[in-house]
């Protein structure tokens, strides 16, 4: 895909690694259209890309609703025209484990709403969209590629099913998209991620995440233009289709 005049639809594109993937596509020609549930941070992002002469139009959705999805898709496409590509990025995270228990009593345990959430934007949300996208491009006749972000933990994590469930979902998704859209002209890939310094990451102590770069054989956390370059080379590859690009320092969980 020639990325120049390209429409990106990024999801979580107001900020961290959206925000990044965003800025690196729109140095390379592509006009942006920007998903995520916080309208404020869309319009600071919006004017942060425009700031560095970038085309971006911000749209509010929640990416586990259907409703939302299907009429923020319809709102991208009447403001800015037929898509050509789709980043689904957003996610959450509600680490706990399973069961925590001591001296045979248990103390906690994950909570259903716990799981759900988790699995309802980082895996409901990805399928939303995908079909939202996927439909569009066919309809619209053209060809078009899906990357989703999944990550390092869909092999497993202590303390993150509910993650590591839907991020493992996300790949399996990738691979069956891939066969059922190649017929369309559709590529669909994945980034897996490391553990990145973005938001999210930042609110670990800072005793572990010195262990968790301790693990890390580059010896330290990716940066969110790490992951936007993994996307970009995706999309520009038209030979890239079905699998997993990892990128994640060479750490293995």
């Amino acid at each position: 895909m020639q990325l120049d005049n390209a429409l990106i639809a990024i999801t979580g594109g107001a900020r961290g690694r959206g925000l990044a993937m965003a800025e690196h596509l729109g140095q390379q020609g592509a006009s942006l259209a920007l998903l995520d549930r916080d309208g404020e941070s869309l319009e600071a992002a919006v004017g942060r890309l425009a700031e560095k002469g970038l085309k971006a139009r911000g749209f509010v959705v929640d990416v586990a609703d259907e409703r939302s999805v299907r009429e923020a898709f319809a709102a991208v496409a009447d403001a800015l025209g037929p898509l050509d590509g789709l980043v689904n990025n957003a996610g959450i995270v509600r680490d706990g484990l399973l069961v925590k228990a001591r001296d045979g009593q248990v103390q906690d345990t994950m909570s259903l709403a716990e799981w759900q959430q988790v699995i309802d934007v980082n895996l409901t949300g990805v399928f939303l969209c995908g079909r939202e996208a996927a439909s569009r491009m066919i309809e619209d006749g053209r060809a078009g590629v899906i990357v989703n972000i999944s990550s390092v933990v869909r092999h497993g994590n202590i303390g993150q099913s509910n993650y590591a469930a839907a991020k493992a979902g996300v790949a399996s998704l990738t691979v069956t998209w891939a066969q059922e859209l190649a017929r369309h002209g559709i590529r669909v890939g994945a980034v897996a991620p490391g553990f990145i310094d973005t938001e999210m990451t930042a609110a670990i102590r800072e005793d572990m995440r010195e262990r968790l770069k301790a693990r890390v054989p580059l010896g330290r956390m990716g940066q969110p233009d790490d992951i936007a370059e993994g996307v970009a080379f995706i999309l520009a590859n038209d030979y890239f289709t079905g699998r997993v690009l990892e990128c994640d320092g060479g750490l293995r969980l």
